[in-house]
């Protein structure tokens, strides 16, 4: 675990003069970019952190950027699976994997999206988003779902940074798990309650 600890921060160590010197704009396209055709685990949220230690006046405009770049970098997923990402699924997915996460969509339908954008690695986040679109969920719904869940996650780290400063480094990396699964558990339990309430509403109608 030091070891890959101290792999990532090297790894941050080398791309936060990148991202220093492009700010708002880099945080944007390194979320766009583990969103979509790369993997960059949590890189942009420990430049969030970074970004907001030094400048904690930008910590909204860091993280709103961030949380732009991620939710466009989704929807080139999302539209790719709409146009025919079947295909590729089940060429890495058995039949009865991708049955049981297309019936979570089916049954929980927004929350599908926004439960998952909320939790950091390992949480296969892009399959859910391949889901959204073979599932069907309509793109202002998608859109909003992600952009939801990433804005609390990555608005939170960098109030957090804000609020902190430095002693949030060690917070966050201690706590993001825990306190992802917290925040996205209460966003399920009140989605579910609103969707048990309207399906009673329509069976009483």
């Amino acid at each position: 675990m030091d070891y890959l600890t101290t792999l990532f921060q090297q790894v941050v160590a080398s791309i936060l003069p990148l991202a220093e010197r492009l700010g708002a704009p880099g945080l944007a396209l390194i979320a766009f970019l583990d969103s979509s055709f790369l993997s960059l685990p949590q890189v942009a949220d420990a430049l969030i952190v970074a970004l907001t230690i030094q400048h904690p006046e930008r910590w909204m405009l860091y993280s709103a950027a961030t949380t732009l770049g991620s939710t466009a970098g989704c929807f080139v997923l999302y539209a790719i699976a709409r146009k025919g990402g079947e295909a590729f699924l089940r060429r890495r997915f058995s039949p009865e994997q991708l049955e049981r996460g297309l019936g979570v969509f089916r049954r929980y339908g927004l929350l599908a999206v926004i439960v998952p954008a909320f939790l950091p690695p390992p949480t296969p986040f892009k399959l859910f988003v391949f889901l959204a679109g073979l599932a069907g969920v309509k793109p202002l719904a998608f859109t909003f779902g992600i952009a939801v869940g990433r804005a609390f996650r990555f608005g939170g780290e960098g109030w957090l940074a804000y609020k902190y400063g430095p002693q949030a480094t060690q917070y966050i990396q201690d706590n993001l798990a825990t306190a992802s699964l917290v925040v996205a558990g209460l966003v399920l339990v009140v989605g579910l309650v609103v969707i048990l309430v309207k399906s009673r509403k329509a069976r009483q109608a």
